[in-house]
């Protein structure tokens, strides 16, 4: 397997791989009882569809059976609240100077513990989608989250048939050193009162891209739960011989009919999408889009491989 989820007792204890503090703290509720496993994108969908407040639209998602939903499902709308991008006041990352890992691992404790009131939904999607690497990725939210949930795994390589065979002959990252992304996730926390010296007093991202796992609380927004999955995909790339690209990839085909691959690279709304989806006034015979976002390349073979089978759609273009 490419990461890690079962471990003999040999392999169990301090110092081991998938046993440090932060990480176990956030893997543990995955287990407890109130916990609903998502087995599938269509019961997602339909999860989503029914949630209180969600918009269902007249659009139909393209070619949405060829990724496990029903030939009628429609594009979803939902308002996840003021917050709209990435919200950088409210990330801290291990391993960065000024971060009081203590201190934050005893908030998501808390954190965890109030989710014991809330039944919670755990899904588990593929990132990287060629055998020679591909992760394991798990969230955990709480009921009334069901787009977010629904988004995060139309995003990522949801578990299809081909997928879980593809993962199956897939090599283990880092020799088995790698173990599976945890991601707690309760957008209905309300803060911490008193630490706010900890954290801003809204939100939290906490990172341990060293163990894998992730806490995110107060924080609606999809792009959070997206761009952080991808933080500790990257760190496990990187850490492999590979290097983390955030940015597009298209194929030009010149005029002597020979092809030419570019990326486009930049941070978030700085318009690498629009490049990489740019037609350059049909000045190339043909135009290719590789991928758009995320994707790493092997810094032996210089071969790349995406991240993801789509990208967070923009709706600003879309006609009337």
């Amino acid at each position: 397997m490419s990461t890690k989820a079962y471990y003999p007792r040999t392999e169990i204890g301090p110092g081991k791989v998938g046993f440090s503090k932060t990480r176990s703290i956030i893997e543990a509720p995955f287990y407890g009882n109130n916990v609903v496993k998502i087995n599938s994108l269509r019961e997602a969908y339909d999860m989503a569809k029914n949630s209180p407040g969600t918009v269902v639209t007249d659009m139909p998602v393209y070619r949405g059976e060829e990724f496990g939903l029903e030939p009628d499902a429609k594009v979803l709308l939902f308002n996840d609240g003021s917050i709209t991008g990435r919200y950088a006041a409210a990330r801290r990352i291990t391993g960065k100077p000024g971060v009081d890992t203590t201190a934050l691992d005893k908030i998501v404790m808390d954190a965890v513990y109030d989710t014991r009131w809330k039944t919670m939904y755990h899904a588990e999607v593929f990132i990287g989608l060629d055998p020679e690497f591909m992760v394991k990725a798990h969230l955990l939210l709480p009921e009334g989250e069901e787009n977010l949930l629904y988004n995060w795994m139309l995003n990522f390589q949801y578990q299809s048939d081909e997928y879980v065979k593809m993962y199956k002959k897939s090599k283990p990252v880092g020799g088995g050193k790698e173990a599976d992304i945890y991601i707690f996730s309760d957008p209905q926390w309300t803060g911490a009162p008193g630490r706010e010296d900890i954290c801003d007093p809204k939100c939290l991202c906490y990172f341990n891209t060293e163990t894998n796992c992730a806490a995110i609380l107060g924080m609606r927004y999809f792009g959070e739960h997206k761009k952080g999955t991808l933080t500790l995909a990257w760190a496990i790339a990187n850490r492999n011989g590979y290097a983390s690209c955030h940015g597009g990839q298209k194929e030009y085909t010149l005029d002597d009919g020979s092809k030419y691959v570019a990326a486009v690279f930049g941070l978030s709304g700085s318009g690498k999408s629009t490049l990489t989806h740019a037609k350059h006034s049909g000045k190339y015979p043909s135009i290719k889009v590789l991928h758009d976002d995320a994707f790493i390349i092997n810094s032996d073979t210089c071969a790349s491989i995406a991240l993801e089978p789509t990208y967070f759609d923009k709706t600003a273009d879309y006609p009337v």
